[in-house]
């Protein structure tokens, strides 16, 4: 088997906001943070296998041990060393630094809404807008690659095109829009954050009309071919490198196989489809609940 490209680690579950969409629910009481010296012996088992990081959690930057981690990680010889986050602390200019000099090469921060009265409301967390902004500015400034991620939910699939032409106005240049995964907390409140398919679609080809004219490279996860149509280019699943995620309690788990296995469908309606063969098809949670009457094969 070729070795996987990427690693996933998991730093701790516990978070600055307390998102309605989170993924990982209850988590952040079963293990809040990884002790510092478990996190270690981690990097240095995936370091025999990769040399491509991803810091994960939870809120990695709440870990109090964050900076000397992407050290450790540093001095292993990972590169690129990337931090998945909600931006918020990297509106302390101090935090950045420090993480910067501790040999952080990348950073993923996620915004949710274009108004703080949408993302807000989405991560239960006043004042984390315009923390989560400051941040990406912050790290915008820095240098440092941006890639910014959000999370498509009810609340937010209207307002899709106004956060992408903000996030053109703070400079981004790479954004992903990834559909909602129905687990942990978000299955509690599925009728509440899943959002209908084929509403999405209408928002993401506006949302990429505007992607286009302000130059930012748009993509999509979690969004079938067929509610893609026409604009096909943004589904990112071709492009993920293969990923080792490590667990909460240091299971290995082959993200990329069982995203294709487990974590997504295909059913009747996507035997006859011509993108069959590259389309990962839906979270299977949307299908379990809605069924397959809103796909049709391209």
């Amino acid at each position: 088997m070729e070795p996987p490209r990427r690693a996933d680690v998991k730093v701790g579950f516990a978070c600055n906001n307390r998102c309605l969409f989170c993924a990982q629910g209850d988590r952040r009481d079963a293990c809040a943070v990884v002790p510092f010296d478990d996190l270690l012996r981690r990097l240095a088992e995936v370091r025999r296998t990769t040399s491509s990081l991803v810091l994960t959690g939870g809120e990695p930057t709440v870990h109090r041990r964050i900076v000397a981690l992407v050290e450790a990680a540093a001095r292993l010889g990972f590169d690129p060393i990337q931090l998945q986050t909600n931006g918020r602390l990297l509106a302390y200019p101090r935090v950045l630094d420090a993480l910067v000099t501790a040999g952080l090469t990348e950073v993923s921060p996620s915004l949710h809404g274009s108004s703080p009265g949408v993302h807000d409301a989405l991560t239960r967390a006043p004042g984390s807008w315009e923390q989560s902004v400051d941040g990406i500015r912050n790290a915008l400034a820095s240098g440092l690659p941006v890639v910014t991620n959000s999370v498509i939910t009810r609340d937010n699939t209207g307002d899709l095109p106004e956060l992408v032409a903000l996030l053109a106005r703070l400079g981004v240049r790479r954004a992903q829009l990834a559909f909602v995964h129905p687990v942990g907390t978000a299955a509690q409140e599925f009728d509440r954050v899943v959002p209908r398919l084929p509403d999405v679609s209408e928002a993401l080809l506006r949302a990429r009309a505007i992607a286009i004219v302000a130059g930012v490279s748009l993509v999509t996860e979690a969004v079938p071919y067929c509610f893609l149509r026409g604009m096909e280019e943004l589904c990112v699943e071709a492009m993920i490198p293969s990923t080792t995620v490590v667990e909460m309690r240091g299971e290995v788990c082959d993200y990329s196989r069982w995203r294709v296995a487990e974590g997504k469908a295909h059913g009747p309606p996507c035997e006859g489809c011509a993108a069959r063969v590259r389309c990962e098809g839906p979270w299977r949670e949307y299908p379990e609940r809605f069924g397959w009457g809103e796909f049709t094969p391209l």
